[in-house]
């Protein structure tokens, strides 16, 4: 007999919420939690997809689009975030500016 598998994170608290989920190629999407699988295969209601910077793939603009019920694969999904627990934070890699 297997015993069950712990995960990261308490997926189930995230129903009926807001989550912003991050793919697989820096596509970024918001909406609300309605549903998820074994897969982590998930389906967002009233989803609204941040569009990216077309110089610089990897920057998200200030441009949204609603794009409604969406289901994000979840071979594609790198992040979920319960969306009132997100905040931007400086990236510890890239040296600050001014210095070497």
């Amino acid at each position: 007999m297997s015993a069950k598998k712990d995960t990261a994170i308490e997926i189930k608290a995230c129903i009926d919420q807001a989550v912003r989920v991050k793919l697989a190629g820096g596509r970024e999407v918001e909406g609300v939690l309605k549903g998820y699988d074994q897969m982590l295969n998930l389906v967002l209601d009233d989803a609204t997809e941040y569009l990216r910077d077309p110089d610089d793939p990897m920057t998200l603009t200030d441009k949204k689009r609603r794009v409604g019920l969406t289901v994000c694969r979840g071979t594609a999904v790198t992040f979920v975030c319960p969306q009132d627990g997100m905040r931007e934070i400086a990236n510890p890699f890239v040296p600050a500016e001014g210095t070497s």
